[in-house]
């Protein structure tokens, strides 16, 4: 069993920046696809972006040239950089976990076997 933990969340104005955090458990960090997933109040949970155990990363067209992530194997840490952040980024922010996967869809939720428990982002206008 894989845990992790989110940190970084909290309240920021319109254009401002956050980093957001996910430190995970797992003995082999480096192998594993991880992503990142947001839940706005009243819509479905959404793709963000994700990262490869190499530097392959991907991201949503919404969050294209204003997020970047990344990851530190040594630290078993993947972090989501936002910047020129907008109120519609608002929501509740989750990490995602996936060992040793090769396939294409990286986006779908439904191949993240481990989940955090999320962190709050707020975007004041």
């Amino acid at each position: 069993q894989v845990q992790l933990v989110e940190s970084g969340g909290g309240l920021v104005q319109a254009g401002g920046s956050l980093k957001l955090s996910c430190v995970a458990s797992a003995r082999t960090f480096g192998y594993y696809l991880m992503g990142w997933f947001r839940q706005a109040p009243g819509k479905e949970r959404e793709f963000v972006a994700a990262i490869r155990s190499g530097t392959n990363t991907y991201y949503a067209d919404i969050v294209k040239g204003r997020f970047t992530i990344s990851r530190d194997n040594f630290k078993n840490t993947v972090y989501l950089q936002m910047n020129v952040l907008v109120p519609e980024d608002t929501a509740v922010y989750y990490c995602a976990a996936r060992s040793a996967f090769f396939g294409s869809s990286v986006y779908s939720q439904g191949i993240y076997e481990y989940w955090g428990q999320g962190t709050q982002v707020t975007v004041s206008s």
